[in-house]
């Protein structure tokens, strides 16, 4: 999905428990008394610890009649267990409180968490243009997953999922690359070629990001 103005995040954050930006991170926005988490800039190296996100989460215990919001940023800067105990909370969301989460590489948050929140992209020329922030080879092999003929789609799954290194994360990367390119294919063009695909990829990377069978989910989600 896409927003056309910074401006349009405050709107579109008040109508989700979640939401992630593709924008970065130092990005000044128009919210009602804002909470922030960022790395501790103390440490290292700058990342987003268990601990912090934790203290972090205790404070949407306070019980409240206005909205809320919660803001981290960069969100990408979360590690694996940060991002996993978020995603606890994230689940069960409490009454009127409302996560923003801004980062330029969404990749780098967890199949689940990109599964379950709304990815929202700038609606600006040049980033319709910009391919998506993977290697060239995601790329190559989400337009073939695009392209690709219920005959064709057997032998492109089974090559996904005998690979080596990482086979699920990979067709995560592809199916995620894939939806990326179909909505700004979409917003380009206008053809609704392109958005008639999308529901069917979404529900394969669900499938895929909930440990679902990668060769079996590729075939049945995408014929």
């Amino acid at each position: 999905m896409f927003f056309e103005k910074i401006t349009d995040i405050s709107t579109i954050a008040a109508r989700t428990s979640c939401a992630v930006f593709v924008v970065p991170p130092e990005t000044k926005l128009k919210l009602p008394h804002p909470v922030y988490l960022r790395p501790d800039e103390s440490k290292a190296t700058e990342i987003i610890s268990v601990e912090q996100i934790r203290d972090f989460l205790n404070l949407t215990n306070n019980r409240e009649i206005s909205e809320r919001y919660f803001v981290i940023a960069p969100a990408d800067a979360m590690n694996e267990a940060a991002q996993n105990a978020f995603l606890k909370t994230f689940e069960e969301p409490k009454a009127h409180c409302h996560f923003v989460l801004l980062t330029e590489q969404p990749n780098l948050l967890l199949p689940t968490i990109r599964s379950r929140a709304q990815i929202f992209f700038p609606k600006l020329t040049n980033t319709l243009d910009q391919p998506p922030k993977v290697s060239d080879k995601i790329i190559t092999q989400a337009k073939k997953l695009i392209a690709a003929t219920p005959a064709e789609l057997p032998a492109i799954a089974a090559d996904l999922a005998k690979t080596k290194t990482r086979p699920r994360q990979q067709a995560l990367d592809i199916v995620s690359t894939a939806i990326e390119l179909l909505y700004k294919s979409y917003f380009k063009t206008k053809n609704s070629k392109f958005l008639a695909k999308i529901p069917n990829f979404l529900k394969l990377f669900d499938a895929l990001s909930q440990n679902g069978h990668i060769k079996l989910h590729i075939v049945a989600d995408l014929c």
